[in-house]
């Protein structure tokens, strides 16, 4: 998957801007949950009011095609594409002001986004580089249980304070 940035925070002047981050989602075997995010407006949806049907295809283990049995597969929102589009920096990323003192933060919608699909409420949530804490804020306010580890004190001290309330 990938996080594509809708900013960046130095324009390069000898080499292209990167604007995007790989995330990578390991699993050993099928994951073990999976609540994918419907969020996509289908267009052929809205241009139709709904009244367009669209009828899939589905492979057969011998290779062959045949009509899905589903039913009208066109929904009003339809699951994300591997390419997340989340705003990102001063006052987008987070609301935290405290945040900021860490030099490389995520987007809390970012890791909102990733709990949500891959835990279920109660889940425990792990991050083995806390850094400004976001993982745990976000598990936190998604009814997850969540832990970490962070070797530097200066950035526990920003983790405890976005933690506190």
């Amino acid at each position: 998957m990938i996080y594509q940035k809708d900013s960046i925070s130095f324009p390069e002047t000898n080499r292209y801007s990167q604007i995007f981050e790989y995330m990578f989602v390991l699993s050993k075997g099928k994951p073990k949950t999976t609540n994918i995010i419907k969020d996509r407006k289908n267009l052929d949806y809205i241009r139709t009011n709904g009244k367009k049907r669209i009828k899939g295809r589905e492979r057969q283990s011998d290779g062959t095609l045949t009509d899905s049995k589903k039913g009208n597969l066109l929904k009003e929102y339809g699951s994300r594409f591997n390419i997340w589009r989340i705003s990102a920096g001063y006052n987008k990323s987070t609301k935290d002001k405290i945040a900021f003192e860490h030099p490389a933060i995520f987007p809390e919608q970012l890791c909102a986004d990733h709990i949500i699909t891959w835990s279920n409420p109660g889940d425990l949530v792990y991050d083995p580089f806390m850094g400004s804490g976001t993982t745990a804020k976000m598990a936190k306010l998604n009814n997850r249980k969540y832990m970490g580890s962070e070797i530097s004190s200066e950035y526990c001290k920003i983790i405890d304070e976005r933690l506190k309330d």
